[in-house]
């Protein structure tokens, strides 16, 4: 047995190694008495590991792998793909659409297209690139809202940026919410949030039947010219529509603080709504901007959305 070679590919994978590979460097009587010693034990089906302990996440994204096929046929895929991912959850793997592996409890496998360049061979494990592997978990996602948390926890973390996503998005055949996809990648580059705006128009406001508000009020203060996303000018309410998906910086909070300030030095109120209160929230949302019109003068009252509504209406 090349020992040398064994310890290296053990060395490169964690710990793990496969039983092919295994073979490659020696024989079958070799892979028997490992076993037999305990410096290696089975983790998969010809997949061995070498400790008796607990695998750590990477030893665990390498057991799936070596699983799949191994490096050159198969790779880490959707969430198992992440800077994060879920050490808990099942290991997805994606191995070439010609070839069939099945799936075992700690490993899912995924047949995909043309795989091979899609994945980024060089790194340790192989894993699908970030911009094929964000879309499908953004085409898999469930609402509106995961849409905008993938996108942006992808762009904001610097893993990868709206012009890279564009042409990834072109190349794809079918993609659920094509162009709210595309209308995100826009505000996120351009750090706007029309997508917002639309949602809390269509989503809270004529969806339970508030008031209509005027959009983008300009107005003129002591730092110049201003947009007041929403403003109910009748009862001097105004909903600014924050969109931001990165971190705050103090700049900007401190200029939010001194807008609200000068709002209720001149008698308005300034509600901040963000994506998880249009998204998730809409119908509490409804609810609570009603409610502060209301107090206001408002005599109306916000309507439910649907027969699924949550928003609570006053006798």
């Amino acid at each position: 047995m090349d020992s040398a070679m064994l310890e290296q590919l053990l060395a490169d994978q964690a710990g793990l190694i496969s039983r092919a590979q295994l073979l490659s460097v020696g024989g079958r009587h070799d892979l028997d008495r490992l076993v037999r010693r305990r410096e290696l034990t089975r983790v998969h089906p010809r997949v061995f590991v070498n400790h008796t302990g607990p695998l750590s996440d990477e030893q665990r994204a390498w057991a799936a792998v070596l699983y799949a096929g191994g490096p050159g046929q198969a790779a880490l895929y959707l969430g198992s793909a992440l800077p994060d991912p879920d050490g808990d959850a099942p290991v997805h793997v994606a191995i070439d659409e010609s070839r069939r592996v099945p799936s075992l409890p700690a490993v899912r496998v995924h047949r995909v297209l043309r795989l091979a360049p899609l994945v980024r061979w060089n790194v340790s494990p192989p894993r699908v690139r970030v911009e094929p592997n964000t879309l499908e978990l953004v085409h898999r996602a469930a609402t509106e809202m995961d849409v905008v948390r993938l996108l942006t926890d992808a762009c904001n973390g610097r893993h990868t940026h709206p012009q890279r996503l564009r042409p990834a998005l072109a190349e794809r055949k079918r993609m659920r919410r094509r162009p709210f996809v595309a209308a995100l990648l826009d505000d996120i580059e351009a750090g706007a949030c029309s997508v917002l705006e639309e949602a809390y128009l269509t989503r809270v406001e004529r969806a339970h039947r508030l008031p209509e508000g005027r959009r983008q009020v300009r107005r003129e203060g002591e730092r110049g010219t201003e947009y007041r996303d929403v403003e109910y000018a009748e009862f001097g309410v105004e909903v600014e529509l924050d969109g931001r998906t990165g971190h705050l910086g103090w700049d900007k909070e401190g200029r939010d603080a001194d807008r609200d300030l000068d709002d209720l030095t001149a008698g308005r109120v300034t509600a901040r709504v963000r994506w998880a209160q249009v998204f998730q929230r809409e119908c509490q949302t409804a609810e609570r901007i009603g409610r502060l019109l209301a107090r206001r003068g408002w005599t109306g009252r916000p309507q439910p959305c649907g027969p699924t509504c949550t928003l609570r209406v006053a006798a």
